[in-house]
């Protein structure tokens, strides 16, 4: 799909962390750049970055990776990291990060743009966008309503050659976490263990969700925005899939967070905060909203999201937060466990 990232997760942190360090060259003067680590994708950072400089005269320098590669790679750095920023898909790197005391307050200007349960309870990432898990299900070799009614019913024998996943897709962990926290750490690995015997496994959503609109699969576990994205790039009469919401709060329905942050080592944290403050605009959420690329729901106030997704306030997801989600540490450990990874 064009403009898009490989989805593979990136466990540990044997990161070679020189070769981070000097790959950027000789780096411009502080005050007229910043350094992003992006593990967004591409088209939404490079139109985001271009509209940054052009408002500021700060120059953006991007290097780019998975959510939890860049994260590990960040923890390995340490103190000596050349990044300013760091922008992700998915909360559970931000905390990580400010677990290990990494990350620099938010400015309270910016971070009252959003609302507080979707930023760091402290103060040190805040939330600028949110999708929601789905199902993705051929229209031609399933009907809606033999769907589940949770999630957790993948992992029943009738689903066996059903289903696709993407368990090393670094979204595919915040669900796990989910799990984790809502039904404990044993009926974490009892699903694990029936989607290791149930599915079809798929190194991202991307390729999930093109397995399932062309018939490999009946149904896929993805994000929301990579069906979106691939029917907008096939058009009516290449979809041959929809888009099922889980109801009722079940984890299924999981809304991910995506967010950014200051380095509390960054050498330039003027034009760091400047970054995340643009970000949580609301010219900058118009834009991501009324692109065709990015398919997240803005989370500053007022801002419609992009027609084309199901309103957020019609929207059934379970009772955690980014916070109550945490790390993400235990859910590698469980899938690896379970043999998925």
């Amino acid at each position: 799909m064009a403009g898009s990232r490989p989805g593979r997760v990136w466990f540990g942190a044997s990161v070679a962390v020189a070769a981070s360090w000097f790959a950027f060259g000789p780096r411009p003067a502080a005050a007229d750049s910043i350094t992003l680590y992006s593990a967004q994708h591409e088209q939404v950072v490079d139109m985001l970055t271009a509209q940054f400089t052009k408002e500021t005269g700060i120059a953006v320098r991007v290097h780019e990776g998975e959510g939890p590669e860049l994260a590990s790679q960040l923890l390995a750095e340490g103190s000596h990291s050349p990044a300013d920023v760091f922008f992700t898909e998915n909360s559970p790197e931000l905390v990580l990060l400010d677990e290990h005391k990494l990350l620099a307050p938010v400015a309270p200007a910016t971070l009252a743009r959003v609302p507080a349960s979707d930023s760091a309870p402290d103060g040190h990432w805040i939330g600028l966008l949110a999708r929601e898990n789905v199902l993705a299900y051929n229209t031609n070799l399933i009907s809606a309503g033999a769907l589940p009614a949770s999630l957790l019913d993948l992992a029943q024998p009738a689903w066996k050659g059903k289903i696709a996943i993407a368990p090393a897709d670094a979204d595919f962990l915040p669900l796990v976490s989910a799990v984790v926290r809502l039904k404990g750490k044993a009926a974490a690995l009892a699903w694990l263990q029936g989607l290791k015997a149930n599915a079809a496994i798929y190194d991202d959503d991307e390729g999930v969700v093109a397995a399932v609109n062309r018939g490999s699969v009946p149904a896929g576990v993805i994000n929301s925005y990579y069906w979106e994205r691939l029917t907008t790039e096939l058009g009516p009469n290449g979809t041959h899939s929809a888009v099922y919401h889980f109801g009722n709060h079940d984890v299924g329905a999981l809304v991910n967070v995506s967010g950014a942050a200051v380095l509390k080592s960054s050498k330039n944290p003027e034009g760091a905060q400047k970054f995340l403050a643009f970000l949580a605009t609301g010219e900058a959420q118009t834009m991501l909203a009324q692109s065709s690329v990015d398919f997240e729901y803005p989370l500053v106030p007022g801002i419609a999201a992009n027609s084309a997704l199901k309103p957020l306030d019609q929207l059934s997801p379970p009772a955690i937060g980014p916070a109550a989600l945490g790390d993400d540490h235990e859910a590698a450990m469980l899938l690896r466990e379970a043999g998925l990874i």
